[in-house]
């Protein structure tokens, strides 16, 4: 199965502006699923220059540099991936240990998750309704987070909130309600307290709509050995599959923007997108 997926966003300023050098993330990250059959960006303003680079954590970025002044900045970004069966629990825990919490990852990987396992701090009503969830999950690492995932889908509120930072987590909980990117950097940060390495992911999420309406989506990444990097999607309840295409992922939420740069200028802006996903 392909899909077609058009991502429009552009900037309109009320008076000229001169664009500092911007780093663009709408490359989607292949995966053991999905494969990106072609790729292509284009903008106006005209760039004065261009290079695909790797950033910090491997994610592809299309790094643009400019020259004159603009009112207007336009990307369109344009893929095709082919996808192909995925059953997101085709896996086992290696060393056995793991499938039981609490757990320690080794040394080595504690070095190399070390963005990924930084603690901020949560509320004691927070981490109480993990550990709750835990406690009936009988401790087994899996079914926790199988089953904290769908209760955070059952307990919250999804809101539209097109742009801004993730709320703090204390506050989404406390309201019971949230973004997306809200609710994932609430599950990362209490999955963090727990001592389970995560990680924020921006994407598309594809699913069949009467109305076709898609936005840019959020989720969480955790690492567990034996399975690698595993999908949760607290917005629908459901661990990722085959239609979450991932754009970039990082420790750091700021660090998936689909578009970081700044511009020269006392304009103001307007920002529309627009994001197709059709089956091929």
């Amino acid at each position: 199965m392909k899909f077609k997926i058009i991502h429009l966003t552009e900037y309109v300023f009320d008076s000229e502006v001169f664009l500092e050098p911007h780093y663009l993330r709408f490359h989607p990250r292949q995966t053991p699923c999905i494969t990106v059959e072609s790729f292509s960006m284009s903008l106006k303003s005209k760039p004065l220059g261009h290079k695909r680079i790797r950033d910090e954590e491997n994610n592809a970025v299309d790094f643009y540099w400019f020259d004159g002044m603009t009112e207007k900045l336009t990307i369109k970004a344009e893929s095709i991936l082919k996808i192909k069966p995925f059953n997101p629990f085709d896996f086992i825990l290696n060393p056995l240990r793991f499938n039981e919490m609490p757990f320690e990852y080794f040394e080595r990987q504690r070095k190399l998750l070390y963005g990924s396992l930084l603690k901020k701090a949560i509320s004691e009503d927070l981490l109480d309704y993990g550990n709750s969830i835990l406690k009936e999950a009988n401790f087994n690492t899996v079914s926790y987070l199988t089953a904290l995932t769908k209760q955070i889908h059952a307990d919250f509120s999804i809101v539209h909130r097109e742009v801004g930072a993730p709320f703090a987590p204390n506050r989404t909980f406390k309201h019971k309600k949230g973004s997306c990117r809200d609710l994932a950097w609430m599950q990362i940060n209490l999955l963090r307290k727990q001592s389970i390495a995560a990680r924020f992911v921006s994407g598309y999420y594809y699913f069949e709509m009467d109305e076709p309406h898609y936005e840019l989506h959020a989720w969480v990444d955790v690492f567990l050995p034996g399975a690698g990097w595993l999908g949760l999607d607290p917005s629908y309840g459901v661990l990722t599959g085959n239609t979450h295409f991932p754009l970039a992922v990082s420790a750091i939420p700021e660090s998936t923007m689909p578009v970081s740069g700044v511009i020269r200028g006392s304009a103001k802006s307007k920002l529309t997108t627009q994001l197709s996903i059709e089956k091929m």
